[in-house]
């Protein structure tokens, strides 16, 4: 029978505060995801996604019309994990020159990806990718995730409203800000940049 487990955070609930609230982690984190990877493992159990790695099944259940369901909780169990490896405990600031300097400076870097993740209409995910030889920044909208169209994401900020509604209500610029200043862990970032 598939089953994937539930992955710890890197940090306790209330490191992120004032930034990210210990009840935002705990519906984020202990809700939200965790329901995708329930979802995930009860539409997969018994198809041919049973046995497949994580990314496998994004990349096999993107093409396959009926597998729309999925797809959508595998690629949102990806993005979430991916996401919760963006963040950390007294992160943000500086933006390093390797991530900076493709855009022309972090000033440049800031304003690009806050304009991307503040367009996002509705739900979704704004990234930093890898395409080919081009790093750039894209939106994704619900449960789309790059890999699923062979991008190799570096970074993400989750856009969706369970992300920051409890925190910051409808002031999603505060939330990115917020995210670009005090939360990415650009550690994580550079190891993705250099693999």
């Amino acid at each position: 029978m598939f089953s994937l487990t539930q992955f710890p955070l890197h940090f306790s609930e209330s490191a992120l505060a004032p930034y990210m609230s210990s009840d935002t982690l705990n519906c984020h984190h202990g809700r939200h995801l965790a329901t995708y990877i329930k979802n995930l493992n009860d539409l997969s159990d018994g198809t041919e996604y049973a046995d497949m790695p994580l990314i496998e099944i994004i990349k096999k259940s993107a093409n396959d019309t009926g597998a729309k369901k999925i797809f959508n909780n595998a690629a949102q169990v990806f993005n979430h994990d991916f996401f919760f490896r963006c963040i950390m405990p007294n992160g943000g600031g500086n933006v390093p020159d390797e991530i900076a300097n493709p855009f022309g400076g972090a000033d440049k870097f800031i304003a690009e990806f806050s304009s991307v993740a503040s367009g996002v209409f509705g739900s979704g995910w704004v990234w930093l990718v890898r395409d080919g030889d081009e790093i750039k920044i894209m939106a994704t909208a619900n449960a789309d995730t790059p890999i699923a169209h062979g991008i190799t994401p570096l970074m993400t900020l989750d856009v969706w409203e369970h992300a920051y509604y409890l925190d910051y209500q409808n002031r999603r610029a505060d939330f990115i800000n917020a995210f670009l200043s005090h939360l990415v862990n650009w550690d994580f970032v550079r190891e993705n940049m250099k693999n």
